[in-house]
């Protein structure tokens, strides 16, 4: 199963990367400082067989989370992206209602799987397959061992990652945060760039429908002009709704609601109708993760050179990767570092 979908895997990057190109010609010679919980969860929940099961080597190991580390980061360095991976570290206490909450959500989605594959229905099978996605034990040990082949730098934040990565951009040393949590520009990230690490097709759920997912950039000050809101009320607007720390928000108030809330009332304390509510919860520390989060100080960002060997080595003969399949997707790698350098040498 594995070489069947490593193949599908390979060709369906190789048309990625044409179609994609354009788009990431913007990230050329950038850092991208990636929240690495947030994309491994992604290749985790996508990168599936038909039956909705993720990939697995010669021992019954999950190898999902690797190749898309593989193929997402040959196509990176392959378009001279910079990728700075960022993992967390122990979540803030206040984050225990939501990390249950989804907990549950996985529980009730093993039960509809198993459902669903008795029944024959490998369509919603699939579906409530990735709704069980989580990480296991290794798995990160795994993902961090292998950018290091790759000479990709990765961060241990001591809290949340989105939070390191936002503060990454505010010191200039990467261009931008990738992730698809919004929680990032809570946190002050000057650009967020979601669909980085999953961008490409996507089937619609319950149709047999395929979109092309692209790269979103979002500048947090021009959209912080355009809806006329400093980041603070923002941030209050984002607590009415729900934040992982308090996951159920405010009773009948969505977007719009919180919006026009924060815009008429300013801050949460000064908004009659939620006092009681209100006093349910510890605002101010949530208002604090975001406004001045638990971040890593890094001294440098330090890119090393790919160990072809290294890669071939891991995947082929320790997690039963196709060897034709692994070399031909790293030879495309080194012939494309080849032609950036030599064409860096023709301006000196």
């Amino acid at each position: 199963m594995v070489t069947t979908m490593e193949k599908e895997m390979s060709m369906d990057n190789a048309i990625k990367e044409d179609i994609l190109r354009d788009y990431f010609e913007a990230f050329s010679n950038k850092v991208v400082a990636i929240d690495a919980y947030n994309a491994i969860y992604q290749f985790l929940a996508s990168i599936r067989g038909p039956d909705g099961l993720q990939l697995t080597d010669g021992e019954g190991r999950i190898t999902s989370h690797l190749s898309g580390l593989l193929y997402r980061n040959v196509n990176f360095l392959s378009l001279g992206i910079q990728p700075v991976y960022v993992f967390d570290g122990k979540p803030p206490s206040l984050k225990t209602a939501e990390i249950e909450r989804r907990k549950q959500i996985k529980k009730d989605a093993t039960v509809k799987y198993e459902k669903a594959i008795s029944e024959g229905n490998m369509q919603d099978a699939r579906k409530y397959a990735q709704q069980t996605t989580s990480m296991k034990d290794g798995m990160v040990k795994e993902s961090k061992e292998f950018l290091t082949y790759f000479g990709i730098p990765y961060i241990e934040a001591p809290s949340e990652g989105e939070a390191t990565a936002a503060h990454l951009t505010n010191t200039g040393q990467a261009y931008a945060s990738a992730s698809q949590d919004y929680d990032s520009i809570l946190c002050g990230a000057k650009k967020l760039v979601r669909n980085f690490t999953s961008s490409g097709r996507r089937k619609i759920p319950n149709r047999n429908t395929y979109i092309d997912v692209l790269p979103e950039i979002i500048e947090t000050q021009k959209t912080l002009d355009a809806i006329q809101m400093t980041r603070e009320e923002l941030i209050d607007a984002g607590i009415l709704i729900g934040t992982d720390f308090n996951p159920n928000g405010f009773e009948r108030i969505g977007p719009k609601t919180a919006m026009k809330l924060i815009k008429q009332h300013k801050r949460l304390e000064d908004i009659p109708q939620i006092q009681e509510q209100l006093g349910e919860i510890e605002y101010e520390k949530i208002r604090q993760i975001f406004l001045n989060p638990e971040v890593a100080d890094v001294d440098e960002i330090i890119f090393k050179e790919v160990d072809y060997d290294g890669i071939l080595n891991y995947l082929v003969k320790e997690r039963s990767f196709s060897e034709d399949r692994i070399q031909s997707t790293l030879n495309r790698l080194k012939k494309a570092l080849e032609r950036k350098s030599q064409n860096l040498d023709q301006w000196f």
